[in-house]
């Protein structure tokens, strides 16, 4: 029983390790004019992390704001 309950606690633990690896996050601005849109990059970001984990800070570098270029939405993905 011992043996067994050391053989399951060795896979969970290589489990839970080696789902985590690098994710890189992109993130661009974009500014809506009434001219149109434009799209400027904005960074990129690398999460080591599982893939919800690393969708999930992405997701936090989000926001919108206003700069010398004006009112833009900032979106990340995950590439």
């Amino acid at each position: 029983m011992k043996k067994m309950f050391v053989i399951v606690l060795a896979i969970v633990a290589t489990t839970m390790f080696s789902c985590k690896k690098d994710y890189t996050c992109k993130c661009n601005k974009i500014y809506t004019t009434s001219n149109g849109t434009t799209t400027t990059e904005d960074g990129s970001y690398v999460f080591k992390d599982n893939k919800a984990g690393a969708n999930s800070s992405c997701n936090d570098q989000e926001r919108t704001g206003s700069d010398l270029g004006g009112d833009y939405s900032r979106q990340c993905d995950l590439d």
